[in-house]
């Protein structure tokens, strides 16, 4: 069969992947970079003749669980989420390595290096490892989509789900892909052969934990012998170099004739250390090159004996340990190995051009967060000491200047709750800010906690009417987020609503104080249509 080339981004690659290696269901919550994924499904015309769900989920607990339903029914099925985002999904996560899968599951974790759009730099290949589960790294978005396919057969051929770690690099950049211009088949609905190891009672787990202990050592053989694993031998054998994912990207950049050294590229865990021990024993000294933290570094230290090998990595300084690796950097670190011994010239790193002037970002103007800030502010200026505890979505930005409105932003529905908190301990007044999306993600239970103890916080919803600090993806609480709260149990003299738009500043102000004064829970929901959205609306009525 002819294969047909298509400019893709790594996210669309995988998601194409996906669909043509016999998809039934997407499921997600946005959060960059791995928001990409979903909405090509739900633009894909044959996910669309096919009927693939691609709906947005409440949170990333939600979607994997989701997911985990129809690969228990035999369909194939992916979750993707942000690394942030396998935080909240970690229950169940973790545990379906022990139901397992029965249609082939992935769960795609799209790491963010250099922390682009995100609070911190974990990197997912950890949880796969504590949980057991075999992954995938792509090194090119042609991996990517190769993977897809690859992934669904090892997870149906071990009966469990298999983890793709993406990174911001491959995630968003893009390459030509060949893909078949035809999608296989979907499974048909079948069950699991014994449906009792999907009962997490402690008798079926202990068997199930036996299980998959014994069957990591099969997933540690099929690495070695992995397509994507592999060992290109070179010349120069006092350097021995481990590079995955992307890092063997950027790696082969620097050697388009071919690397001098030998090479084993990384690309699907456990480790594979039949490849690796090879290695050692023919190389003088090693260096790891890996995006992320030093995972496979760590590893190597702790499952090889390695005492008579210098190895260069993250922990020794040699490659750098906080933000993205770079070509430039990799070159950096071999030089810094090698000396001039390193076969390529000298490079000189790239830094930023001197004609773009940094922009921070900001709040868009006509954006009605931008409202909500403004009075918020001016009613906080007659209050001795007043906290106002932030949360996860555009209006983070209100922590900038011009506003510098809020005192603490940590993570997905934290403003409630540690507005809560600091009520507990007797701050007053205590504020929380939140989107509608983020409240729908995982506020709902922390509001839960406040009304069943009548907290003395003020929780304002600054509604947008979309996800907007990912692009603008359906918000699951649009057009519901007063019948929400009141059906938590909010007092529905204190669940009030107000347009947030300029002419009604006055009235704002008003609402805010009378909350804030009131000695218990009060939610004020403060509406307007994100302005971006609100502009591609009416272009699309046009």
């Amino acid at each position: 069969m002819n294969k047909e080339k298509r400019l893709l981004l790594g996210d669309e690659a995988l998601a194409l992947g996906a669909i043509n290696a016999g998809l039934s269901g997407a499921y997600a919550y946005p959060g960059t970079p791995s928001t990409e994924i979903l909405e090509f499904v739900q633009a894909n015309p044959v996910a669309k003749e096919r009927n693939i769900h691609s709906h947005w989920s409440s949170n990333e607990k939600t979607a994997m669980e989701e997911a985990l339903g129809m690969s228990f029914c035999g369909k194939r099925a992916i979750v993707s989420m942000k690394h942030v985002g396998l935080n909240v999904a970690a229950d169940p996560f973790v545990n379906s390595a022990m139901t397992g899968a029965n249609g082939g599951m992935l769960v795609i974790s799209a790491d963010d290096p250099s922390m682009h759009s995100s609070q911190n730099e974990q990197d997912s290949r950890f949880y796969a490892d504590f949980a057991m589960i075999p992954a995938l790294e792509p090194s090119t978005q042609q991996e990517a989509y190769d993977m897809a396919r690859y992934g669904f057969e090892l997870s149906e051929k071990y009966e469990i789900p298999v983890m793709i770690r993406l990174v911001t690099r491959l995630s968003h950049s893009r390459a030509v892909v060949e893909f078949d211009p035809e999608a296989g088949p979907q499974n048909e609905i079948h069950y699991p052969a014994s449906t009792r190891q999907w009962v997490l009672m402690p008798a079926v787990s202990r068997q199930r934990n036996k299980r998959l202990v014994a069957e990591y050592t099969k997933f540690q053989q099929d690495s070695d012998h992995s397509p994507f694993n592999t060992y290109r031998d070179g010349s120069d054998k006092t350097l021995g170099i481990i590079a995955s994912g992307i890092a063997w990207n950027y790696l082969h950049e620097l050697y388009p004739d071919g690397v001098p050294f030998p090479v084993v590229k990384v690309s699907q865990y456990p480790l594979p250390l039949g490849l690796i021990s090879r290695l050692f024993a023919e190389c003088d000294s090693i260096l790891i090159l890996e995006e992320g933290q030093p995972f496979i570094e760590k590893k190597i230290r702790g499952e090889l004996d390695n005492s008579a090998k210098r190895i260069y990595g993250k922990l020794t300084g040699e490659v750098v340990r906080t933000g993205e690796l770079t070509p430039d950097e990799v070159a950096r670190s071999i030089k810094q190995v090698m000396g001039e011994n390193c076969g390529f010239a000298s490079v000189e790193p790239k830094g930023a051009s001197a004609i773009v002037m940094p922009r921070p970002p900001a709040l868009c103007q006509g954006c009605g967060h931008r409202d909500v800030y403004q009075a918020l502010n001016e009613t906080l200026e007659e209050y001795e000491s007043p906290k106002v505890f932030g949360d996860i979505g555009c209006y983070t930005l209100g922590f900038l200047s011009p506003f510098n409105a809020i005192d603490t932003v940590v993570d997905m529905g934290a403003s409630v709750t540690m507005a809560k908190g600091a009520a507990d301990a007797g701050q007053f007044p205590s504020v929380a800010i939140i989107g509608d999306s983020t409240f729908t993600h995982s506020g709902m239970t922390g509001l839960l906690d406040a009304i069943n103890e009548n907290s003395n916080i003020t929780v304002i919803i600054s509604d947008n009417l979309t996800t907007g600090m990912t692009g603008g993806q359906d918000s699951q609480g649009t057009g519901k987020l007063k019948e929400i709260c009141l059906g938590l149990g909010a007092a529905p003299e204190h669940v009030r609503t107000i347009d947030s738009h300029p002419k009604n500043l006055a009235e704002m102000k008003k609402m805010f104080k009378e909350e804030i004064d009131y000695p218990g829970l009060s939610v004020i929901i403060s509406a307007r249509e994100c302005i971006q959205t609100a502009r591609r609306h009416a272009a699309a009525k046009k």
